[in-house]
């Protein structure tokens, strides 16, 4: 289970990402957060990856390892997809959602789960209102370049 620690590590590494690019931070929310941890329970139980049914945005991540997550290594992982996004054709590509989707600047609240068994992790993190929405003009408007 995310601690306290952790939920406040995870909405700041999401606040400082988004500060680079502009965009407003994001409140912590219990009921997305709560959200967020049965579903990364449900993925350390099936020991898949897998997204959620949520209307949420969702972004999930998981790794292995003998030594402690270090706090900010799933949303770093995510953020690490901007080297693929192409700022000059906007739009929903498999390779940078999670990118986008850390950044965007409409979602406004989050929550985080975390499960691990002392050797695999699985962190969730989930968005209101969901970013990735792939209509016109959506990602031009949302997902702002650095500054």
């Amino acid at each position: 289970m995310a601690d306290v620690s952790f939920q406040q590590e995870f909405l700041k590494t999401h606040n400082d990402y988004r500060a680079k690019h502009g965009t407003p931070a994001l409140e912590l929310n219990s009921e997305l957060t709560a959200a967020a941890q049965t579903w990364a329970d449900h993925l350390l139980a099936t020991g898949t990856l897998e997204h959620s049914d949520t209307k949420d945005g969702e972004n999930v991540f998981t790794s292995w390892s003998s030594a402690p997550l270090k706090l900010t290594e799933a949303v770093d992982s995510w953020y690490e997809e901007i080297k693929d996004y192409n700022w000059n054709s906007s739009g929903f590509r498999g390779n940078t959602g999670h990118f986008t989707q850390v950044v965007w600047k409409d979602s406004k609240e989050l929550g985080v789960g975390v499960a691990t068994d002392g050797n695999r992790v699985f962190v969730v993190g989930q968005y209101r209102p969901a970013g990735n929405m792939n209509m016109p003009g959506y990602f031009e408007k949302n997902v702002l370049p650095l500054v």
